[in-house]
C-alpha cells in the first residue's frame, strides 16, 4: 500500500495537541507511529514549549509509548539558546524568565543565565514558558529592555493545550512584557524560522512532513520553510478555522487523527467544500488541500 508517511524520509511532529493533551496521550496516536517493518522514516519531536530539556521530554514520550530518546526531540529553547549565541559574546549574562531548562540551555552556549540584575543590565533577556513566571519575572525583564537588552521569546504560543482545555501559552505572558516594554522579540518558535531550521538540520533531510495540530505554528512554519504538512484536527485548530485559513496557513493534508498517516494515499479535494465531506468518506485518511510542496518546485 503506498501510505502518505511513505512519501518522506522524515516526520516533524509537534507535541501539545498532536501526541498528547495535558498529562494525557491523544489515543491512538503511539500506535500510529509505533515502527514496523516498513517505516524507514526518521521521527523528530519539535516543540515550542521551552519549559523542559530534551531528556526530560524523550522520558516523557517514551512512557506514553512513543519511541524518543534526546537526540529525537528538538526545541524552542534550544533554538533560542542558538539565537543567542550567534548574537552574543561568550560568558554575557541573559536574564531568563522561564525554567531552569530553558537557563541549562543558555548556559549550554557559553552564556551566564541570570534571574535578577542589579545596576548592569543584562545583554539579553530569553523568555520561554513556565507555569511559575510571575510578576516580579515580568518586572525584571521589563527593566532590562527598557535599558537595551535583546529579546529573544522562545515561542509566542498564545494557548497551551491541556487536559481541561486551553491554557494561557508564552505567547500570553510576552504580549504582557510586550505591553510594559514598547518591545517586540525575535521569536525562536514555530513558525518562525529558527525551530524548523533546527529540526530539519536533526532529521538531515528535508524531504520532511511537518505533523501539528495549530495553522498559527505547525502549518504556518511549514510553509514558510517549503515544507510539506498534515493539520490533524485533535488539538487547537478545527476544520472550520482551516477552511477559512489564509494561503500562508494553508496544509498539505488535513486528517481527523495521525492514523492517515498509515492509510493510502491521501484523497483529493477538487475544491475547499468538499473537505468536510470527503473526511466523513474516508474517516482513516487525509485530504490533499493543496499541491505538494515538491510538486510546486
Amino acid at each position: 500500500m503506498n501510505r502518505l508517511r511513505d512519501q518522506y524520509d522524515a516526520l516533524l511532529l509537534d507535541l501539545d495537541g498532536t501526541l498528547y493533551r495535558g498529562p494525557d496521550v491523544i489515543v491512538g496516536a503511539p500506535e500510529a507511529l509505533a515502527p514496523d517493518g516498513d517505516s524507514a522514516q526518521r521521527l523528530v519531536y519539535v516543540t515550542n514549549n521551552a519549559s523542559r530539556g530534551p531528556g526530560a521530554v524523550a522520558h516523557h514520550l517514551d512512557g506514553l509509548g512513543y519511541p524518543a530518546t534526546a537526540d529525537d526531540v528538538v526545541t524552542s529553547a534550544q533554538a533560542a539558546a542558538r539565537m543567542l549565541s550567534e548574537r552574543l559574546s561568550p560568558g554575557d549574562r541573559v536574564l531568563v524568565v522561564g525554567t531552569d531548562d530553558l537557563a541549562a540551555e543558555v548556559k549550554a552556549v557559553g552564556l551566564e543565565p541570570i534571574r535578577r540584575f542589579d545596576d548592569t543590565p543584562p545583554a539579553a533577556v530569553v523568555q520561554g514558558h513556565s507555569p511559575t513566571t510571575a510578576w516580579p519575572d515580568l518586572a525584571e525583564a521589563a527593566y532590562a529592555l527598557r535599558s537595551g537588552a535583546l529579546w529573544i521569546a522562545a515561542n509566542a504560543d498564545r494557548t497551551l493545550p491541556n487536559e481541561r482545555g486551553l491554557a494561557p501559552g508564552n505567547g500570553s505572558m510576552v504580549a504582557a512584557l510586550a505591553t510594559a516594554s514598547d518591545r517586540e522579540p525575535l521569536v525562536a518558535g514555530k513558525p518562525f524560522a529558527p525551530l524548523m531550521e533546527d529540526a530539519i538540520e536533526r532529521a538531515g533531510t528535508r524531504r520532511s512532513l511537518v505533523v501539528g495540530d495549530r495553522l498559527d505554528t505547525d502549518i504556518e512554519g511549514a510553509n514558510g520553510l517549503g515544507l510539506d504538512s498534515l493539520l490533524v484536527l485533535t488539538g487547537v485548530s478545527t476544520l472550520d478555522e482551516a477552511l477559512g485559513a489564509p494561503t500562508s496557513r494553508i496544509p498539505t493534508y488535513i486528517a481527523a487523527t495521525l492514523d492517515a498517516l498509515n492509510d493510502a494515499a491521501p484523497v483529493e479535494a477538487a475544491a475547499p467544500a468538499d473537505i468536510a465531506e470527503l473526511l466523513r468518506q474516508y474517516p482513516g485518511r487525509a485530504v490533499r488541500v493543496r499541491a505538494a510542496d515538491s510538486e510546486i518546485r
